[in-house]
């Protein structure tokens, strides 16, 4: 299987020049499917750490850089929407962040706001013991005690315990981002939820500082005020 890709054919959302160079690094398997950017790029082509592909595979051997609190030792590893990636020798932290037109961005944050992560919820089911397992946008899976998520809120998730440590709720009033569409990156508050009948998306108005827009719910995610702008006091 080739390891490679054509720049011109990634997704919309990965932060790379399309006409530079014809192939750029095809990411591996793992979290936010194929939206997922591989690491290699993030560190080259964005932070500009590293040159090559090699010096990526050093970096990582020496545990210099953590994804969600995690050492990471894959180069292809797939980084998404709303990961931490953390340079702890470096004293830097990033949150991946969808900018206008929804391509990811690096935000930097603070260590104290390195140590968690927002994650969308996109199901929800009962497991054996009576516990909720809530599977996020990510693929990630957290079990909970209570039943007071519901899908499409938004949790904040410890990095070390996996525990929840904050919930917002889809509701009215919400401050939310758009991450794909034509509003990519765009913050404001849902002012309105159209519910769709039958198998249809439903629709969101979205209140903004210029005026406001509408796009489907699947393309909202609800976030803190602190999640704009980044946490760098």
């Amino acid at each position: 299987m080739t390891k490679h890709q054509k720049r011109l054919s990634v997704p919309k959302s990965w932060p790379v020049e399309r006409k530079t160079e014809t192939f750029t690094v095809k990411a591996g398997a793992g979290p936010h499917g194929k939206e997922g950017v591989p690491l290699v790029v993030l560190l080259r082509d964005v932070l500009g750490y590293v040159d090559s592909r090699k010096e990526a595979r050093y970096a990582l051997s020496e545990d210099a850089i953590l994804i969600n609190g995690d050492a990471i030792n894959d180069e292809q590893r797939p980084i998404g929407m709303f990961d931490i990636v953390a340079f702890p020798g470096r004293e830097e932290y990033y949150r991946v962040f969808p900018d206008e037109g929804g391509q990811l961005a690096l935000t930097g944050i603070n260590e104290d706001a390195a140590q968690s992560r927002l994650g969308k919820i996109e199901s929800k089911q009962q497991v054996p013991g009576g516990q909720t397992q809530l599977t996020l946008h990510d693929g990630t899976n957290v079990l909970v005690e209570d039943d007071e998520y519901s899908t499409n809120d938004s949790i904040v998730v410890d990095n070390e315990d996996k525990s929840v440590v904050a919930h917002f709720p889809y509701e009215e009033g919400a401050l939310v981002t758009a991450v794909r569409g034509n509003h990519g990156g765009k913050v404001g508050e849902i002012n309105a939820i159209d519910v769709t009948p039958g198998s249809g998306s439903n629709t969101v108005g979205v209140s903004t500082d210029d005026g406001g827009f509408e796009t489907v719910e699947e393309y909202v995610v609800v976030i803190d005020e602190n999640f704009v702008g980044g946490d760098d006091e």
